[in-house]
């Protein structure tokens, strides 16, 4: 029995070892000389780190902040990438939202030999804060990330004190567009129902995830009480045009005349300013709520987060 004492304390060594690096191969150190920015928030939170000098493109969802459009190359739309069109650029590191796609390409590029990371894209406050968190520690900033992370965290305390004085939560509806004649609108697990859940509303229609036509009678029965929609350039949805739809006219957010249409990354990117953007749809949905400063708004806490 004696022998294969030293066996097992060589083991012993080489396990403990292997627990001690274990940290280490998790927080993976990448090349950030050449950031591919793909997915609007992902932009927006890299511009808020400081870290625009590193960004050699993003998709053509980056609206925020306006320069980016400007000042980057564009890689196209975040769920029709072309990998020759990303990898030509060279990167030394991609941050793809959750969701960017087709599948082929993504695993083309994942497979390139340049570092990639996932951001998760959960329609919470909790999920803001750890997309900060995973764009910061992979960009080796954590530091900033912790900064920025905290200044929106203290937003989103503000913004549920706000929902304290909301007494009855308003029933939406999100209008994505019109496909011929029917509505195409957010069911649940959408990043729609997020922000109306942050606003303190509910979502009106329950039945099915993700966004789908509807008929004019599930309008009729959901009986929103207001309609939220993205502003756009082209094909935009406005009061007139939503209300002036047979079933739309017969709910009660057509006599209220209720109708928010916010900037789309604004609204549903789930970024840095999503408080601000919730603050704005619960404040046009109860006109009574109190006025109220974000404690991003009066310290500029983003600016200070960038190193």
């Amino acid at each position: 029995m004696r022998p294969a004492l030293p066996r097992l304390i060589c083991f012993a060594a080489v396990l403990a070892a292997i627990v001690a690096l274990a940290p280490a191969a998790r927080a993976e150190a990448h090349d950030t000389s050449r950031i591919v920015s793909i997915g609007g928030a992902v932009t927006e939170i890299l511009y808020a780190l400081g870290l625009e000098q590193r960004i050699v493109a993003i998709d053509s969802t980056s609206f925020y902040p306006p320069q980016a459009l400007r000042e980057k190359r564009n890689v196209g739309y975040f769920r029709a990438l072309s990998p020759e069109g990303v990898l030509g650029l060279n990167p030394s590191l991609i941050l793809a939202i959750e969701g960017a796609g087709p599948k082929q390409a993504v695993s083309v590029l994942k497979s390139a030999g340049v570092g990639f990371v996932s951001v998760p894209d959960t329609f919470t406050g909790e999920g803001i804060i750890e997309k900060i968190r995973v764009i910061a520690a992979a960009a080796g900033v954590e530091k900033r990330g912790e900064c920025l992370a905290n200044a929106v965290a203290a937003d989103l305390d503000t913004l549920a004190r706000l929902r304290t004085g909301i007494d009855k939560p308003a029933r939406a509806l999100f209008v994505l567009s019109f496909v011929g004649d029917r509505a195409q609108v957010a069911g649940r697990a959408t990043a729609a129902e997020g922000i109306m859940r942050l606003s303190g509303a509910t979502n009106a229609i329950t039945e099915f995830e993700g966004y789908k036509p509807v008929s004019d009678e599930a309008i009729i029965a959901a009986q929103p009480e207001a309609v939220l929609a993205m502003q756009r350039e082209a094909n935009p949805l406005d009061a007139r045009t939503v209300f002036a739809h047979q079933a739309f006219a017969l709910t009660p957010a057509a006599k209220r005349n209720a109708f928010v249409a916010l900037n789309a990354l604004y609204l549903l990117g789930f970024g840095p300013r999503t408080a601000l953007a919730a603050h704005d749809v619960a404040a046009a949905l109860n006109p009574s709520l109190a006025k109220v400063e974000f404690p991003s708004q009066i310290a500029s806490a983003v600016e200070r987060c960038r190193g």
